[in-house]
């Protein structure tokens, strides 16, 4: 009981920091790219957006595979963290030298010259990653997310001066680079000397391949995931137009900002917590279940609501310039409803260290889904056709995430489907009455800070009529976390 307890407090800590963390940078984040997209031509955007597939893809070869294995491991030592350290930086090296000698081809082959130097330049963020990546996994592993926070606060205050700077002087594309790229080295150098892990001089090639069979397989599931989530941005960009591209992936940002705030920080603390009861069938269910109806239940308001107001919010926000992004904005949030179900899933499997089933199911969903988007492609040739197979393959993919928890866990996939559907339900109630405020014919500004005030209180209202367990679940760990605080100050 005390080690469960211990757990308990564990995540909830974590995520208090971790959501802390994701709102801080976010909101940060979010002001400068208004800020920016008011002054910055949408076509110099989509050049980024286009940059920062390639740099996306080849950061899943640093970040996101010898990193979960450091954190899953259960014995992992100094000589497994500075196996990895090593590996990963030679790995970031050689990919930044493939790219910077593939940059021209890139460049002639989307008919975007920028993207050549753009890409060279902004692909350091390769070796950057590779100097804190084994130290992100250190805090996960020992959960002290707070870490994170101040890295993350800092390097995102700073970044945004002077990406906004930068803007304000005329450089255009060159000011989001100089602000992706100060963001990152400001965090590599904080972590370094807050995480209370350095690099010794030591290699292991017997740790490295023990650790390699885990992360391996990891290694490929992610990189088929960042290759199947930027896929279709990849065909935009080509078969489309810039501007095309920057709306869709504007569209899409709103949304994904949400999503990062709520549900990437129950995932992250998820895992390591997982891993910890790993071998407690029972416990590992419940700490599903429980991330599933919380997760959906904060993120249901807001991606229901942003929605509804989606074209309010964009033409008072960034202008009318932008409303070619509205649409896509729309599916993307209702889109992202099921991904608590999705990340869930995936999570419990990999803390039972099972990656070769995560590896068999992205075989099967990023088949179905290559196979939707060629047909939104090749069939209609449409952008927002595009963004609706984008749909359909989340509610797919969501299913057969599902699926093996069937029997792994005995969470049933009615089951799934039933803890998530309180939480739409209210959230749908919740829309339509925000729906019904642009009917009066208010002002744009107006309008738009009414729908927020009827959203938030229509929502606890039915939350507190209803009884919701993940209200009652997430006012409880509020009063607990104050209640510690006030407790430690005594």
């Amino acid at each position: 009981m005390p080690k469960e307890t211990s757990i308990r407090g564990k995540v909830a800590k974590g995520l208090f920091w971790t959501y802390a963390e994701r709102i801080s940078a976010q909101a940060v984040s979010f002001i400068v790219s208004i800020i920016l997209a008011r002054i910055i031509d949408p076509e110099h955007y989509g050049v980024i957006t286009l940059v920062n597939v390639f740099i996306t893809i080849a950061n899943v070869f640093v970040s996101d595979s010898f990193g979960n294995a450091l954190i899953q491991k259960k014995d992992a030592d100094a000589l497994d963290f500075s196996t990895v350290f090593y590996i990963n930086l030679v790995v970031s090296a050689v990919l930044y030298a493939l790219i910077f000698f593939a940059a021209p081809f890139i460049a002639k082959f989307y008919k975007e010259p920028l993207a050549s130097p753009v890409l060279r330049v902004l692909s350091v963020k390769l070796i950057l990653a590779s100097l804190n990546s084994v130290q992100n996994a250190y805090i996960s592993r020992s959960m002290k997310f707070r870490k994170f926070f101040f890295a993350t606060l800092v390097g995102t205050v700073i970044s945004a001066a002077v990406g906004i700077w930068m803007a304000n002087a005329g450089y255009g594309v060159w000011a989001l680079v100089a602000q992706y790229l100060t963001n990152s080295v400001i965090d590599t150098v904080f972590l370094h000397f807050t995480c209370g892990w350095h690099p010794q001089l030591m290699f292991s090639r017997e740790r490295s391949r023990g650790l390699a069979g885990f992360g391996s397989r990891i290694l490929v599931a992610e990189l088929i995931q960042k290759l199947y989530e930027n896929m279709r941005s990849l065909i935009i960009g080509k078969v489309f137009t810039a501007k095309d591209l920057s709306f869709y992936d504007r569209g899409k940002r709103f949304p994904a900002l949400i999503v990062d705030n709520i549900n990437t920080s129950i995932s992250k603390t998820l895992f390591p917590a997982l891993s910890m009861v790993q071998d407690d069938k029972e416990r590992l269910l419940q700490m599903t279940r429980r991330s599933i109806k919380v997760s959906a239940y904060l993120l249901s308001p807001l991606l229901v609501g942003l929605a509804v107001c989606g074209e309010s919010f964009v033409s008072l926000i960034l202008t009318d310039k932008w409303l070619g992004c509205v649409p896509f904005l729309q599916i993307i949030s209702i889109t992202y409803l099921f991904m608590p179900m999705h990340k869930a899933n995936l999570q419990a499997i990999k803390a039972l260290g099972r990656s070769d089933i995560v590896l068999r199911l992205e075989y099967i969903k990023k088949g179905f889904g290559i196979t939707v988007v060629i047909i939104a492609t090749f069939v209609f040739r449409s952008t927002i056709a595009i963004a609706w197979s984008f749909f359909v393959a989340t509610i797919f993919n969501a299913v057969v995430n599902a699926w093996p928890n069937v029997k792994l866990l005995n969470y049933t996939i009615k089951e799934q489907f039933s803890d998530l559907l309180p939480n739409f339900g209210a959230a749908a109630i919740m829309g339509g009455l925000v729906w019904c405020m642009q009917l009066f014919g208010l002002k744009t500004w107006i309008t738009l800070a009414v729908q927020i005030v009827v959203g938030v209180l229509s929502y606890l209202a039915i939350s507190i009529l209803f009884h919701m367990e993940s209200f009652t679940y997430v006012k409880n760990v509020v009063k607990g976390l104050f209640r510690r605080k006030k407790e430690k100050k005594a």
